[in-house]
């Protein structure tokens, strides 16, 4: 192994001189090179490999090629690159061509080669990398789509482009993304040939074998392919996403029209297609004997009728289609439009209208799902709409009664509005819904009460939700008890509320910790309370939490009436208790903090 090491090293010691010579690198950084390489050499020759060598390695040399770059600029030196920088590339093409055969189904590893090949303009390796990552991988859509575009854009060939896509649909022939690139691509291929020949006719000159027929440069292949797609997977959402693709494309307007007629007439029934009709109204342009609005008032008038024509489709489709999925299009329209910021008061109140129109019909049928309750509630709390918050928010706390962020969000809004039903409604909340989901509501009411002021009453909160909450669910609930005592009653309220606790199982080691750190602050820290948290901490989490042995063993060793030579005992009991990785994970911190002490 060694001879071949030093072997392979030897054979990049002309491009090292050559960097010497140039004034790029001293000798002293060539033998650091030197040095560095040998040592990641060993470690991608040695039996058992590891697949972090061959990255680090390949991250070096990356590096160096990019060091070489800048000091090229920094002196203005650009001779001898291809006895420099061209080796370095292919050697790191090789160790990456390793690292990929060894792991070949890794495909990070294979995606970082030809990102790296890429950058470099490595088309002839790319061209290798590729077929032997389809060959392995031709069961990932995702990577096909990668070659084709690779094909297109970098080596501007739109046969092999397409040759990979119909090959591709081969192994995946009901891929929508597949279809849908593959149609994208032919509309480019298109466009560019549409460029081609106008540059041409601009420059008057005989385009001879290059005239291209006019079907072609009109979209007929995209067309083809878009005909065989549809027929192949029949989903309004890909029929969408293909119109998408063409309405990108000026010169494909009867196809926009084809693939937009066939969306209605094949899926009328279908929610996507009437959120997407509607949305249409949206972007269409004037018609060309139409005055273009000029000043604002005229342009928001116009958007205003745009709206109203949207929202005449959507009360269409949900008259049609009276589905939840349509009514839910029809809601999120509503609410994008109400999000968008403008400075006319009457289209606010407009959009505003729209909005709770919308909302109470869907509410009547009970279409909605619980999401657009606390959406909407949330959006027009937002917007200081109190009155309108808090009803939404009733009526979705009506129809979803076992829902505890149903409940938050009307607890918000009331909280917001300062209302006096605040306990009432608290109350109410629990009648409802099961104890052990109730934690936010008792984390609400509690930060409620105390922002209000009112400390008996907030301390009576914390109670409650600690016997309230069953099993795991009160150990949030303790510790924000403890945090609460702390804050208003100082070091005093949190030793009682800790000591009133302290049997009051489960517990989370937080709990503990936040009672040491209380102690630390105090100007008269006292050891022996120290040591009391500590031990009711271990005799909670002393098999599983190796950290909390090695602060305790810390704090003897550094406070100022801590004992140093308990340390040896509290580590052998340490080995005792402590299970599983544990274990090791407390022997690694201990023999660490051992040597920095030295």
């Amino acid at each position: 192994m060694a001879e071949i090491t030093q072997e392979r090293v030897e054979d990049r010691l002309p491009e090292l001189e050559q960097l010497e010579r140039t004034g790029l690198f001293s000798e002293a950084e060539i033998r650091a090179i030197i040095r560095m390489s040998l040592e990641l050499e060993y470690r991608i020759q040695r039996r058992s490999l590891l697949k972090d060598d061959f990255i680090r390695y390949v991250q070096y040399e990356i590096n160096l090629l990019e060091l070489i770059q800048k000091r090229r600029t920094r002196v203005g030196c650009t001779f001898k690159q291809d006895e420099i920088e061209d080796p370095i590339i292919r050697w790191i093409q090789s160790v990456f061509r390793c690292a990929a055969t060894k792991w070949k189904d890794d495909v990070p590893l294979w995606l970082s080669f030809i990102a790296f090949c890429r950058k470099w303009a490595a088309n002839v390796q790319l061209s290798k990398i590729f077929s032997s990552l389809l060959a392995i991988h031709s069961n990932k859509p995702g990577l096909w789509i990668l070659a084709a575009k690779w094909e297109l854009e970098d080596c501007f060939s739109s046969e092999s482009a397409r040759q990979l896509f119909l090959q591709a649909l081969r192994f995946h022939p009901r891929c929508p993304k597949l279809h849908e690139e593959y149609f994208r691509m032919e509309l480019m291929h298109a466009e560019k040939l549409k460029k081609e020949k106008q540059e041409f006719e601009k420059a008057n000159m005989d385009v001879g074998n290059l005239e291209h027929a006019e079907e072609i440069l009109s979209g007929g292949l995209a067309q083809i392919i878009y005909k065989n797609s549809i027929s192949v997977i029949k989903s309004a959402k890909f029929h969408v996403s293909l119109l998408s693709v063409a309405q990108l494309f000026d010169f494909a307007k009867d196809l926009q029209r084809e693939i937009y007629d066939d969306l209605k007439a094949l899926h009328t029934d279908d929610p996507i297609t009437w959120d997407f009709v509607a949305r249409q109204e949206l972007v269409i342009e004037s018609q060309p004997g139409e005055e273009l609005p000029t000043t604002k008032q005229a342009k928001e008038k116009e958007m205003g009728c745009r709206e109203e024509r949207c929202c005449a489709v959507y009360e269409e489709a949900v008259k049609t289609v009276p589905t939840e999925a349509m009514w839910k299009c029809y809601m999120k329209f509503c609410m994008e439009r109400f999000t968008k910021k403008t400075s006319s008061r009457l289209l606010r109140k407009k959009r505003l209208q729209r909005t709770m129109v919308a909302f109470w019909k869907a509410h009547e049928l009970k279409l909605l799902p619980e999401l657009q309750y606390r959406q909407l509630s949330k959006l027009l709390l937002h917007r200081q709409l109190l009155k309108e918050s808090l009803q939404v928010a009733d009526a979705g706390v009506k129809l979803f009664r076992k829902s505890v962020a149903m409940w938050q969000v009307k607890l918000e809004v009331l909280i917001s509005s300062e209302s006096q039903e605040m306990t009432r409604v608290f109350n109410q909340a629990f009648e409802y819904l099961k104890p052990q989901i109730c934690l936010p509501l008792w984390l609400t009411w509690a930060r409620w009460s105390e922002d209000a002021g009112k400390q008996e009453d907030t301390e009576m909160i914390h109670k409650r939700a600690i016997y309230g909450l069953p099993g795991a669910g009160s150990v949030p609930a303790k510790e924000l008890y403890l945090d609460w005592a702390y804050r208003s009653g100082g070091y005093k309220k949190a030793t009682d509320v800790f000591k009133s606790l302290q049997e009051n199982r489960p517990f989370s080691v937080d709990f503990f910790r936040k009672m040491i750190q209380f102690e630390k602050e105090q100007e008269s820290c006292k050891m022996e309370n120290l040591r009391e948290y500590y031990e009711r901490a271990l005799r909670e989490f002393g098999t599983v939490d190796s950290d909390l042995w090695m602060d305790y063993i810390k704090e003897e060793l550094n406070h100022p009436l801590g004992r140093p030579e308990n340390c040896g005992q509290l580590y052998w009991r340490a080995m005792k208790m402590l299970q599983g990785e544990s274990v090791e994970e407390f022997i690694s911190k201990h023999a660490l903090h051992q040597a920095d002490s030295l």
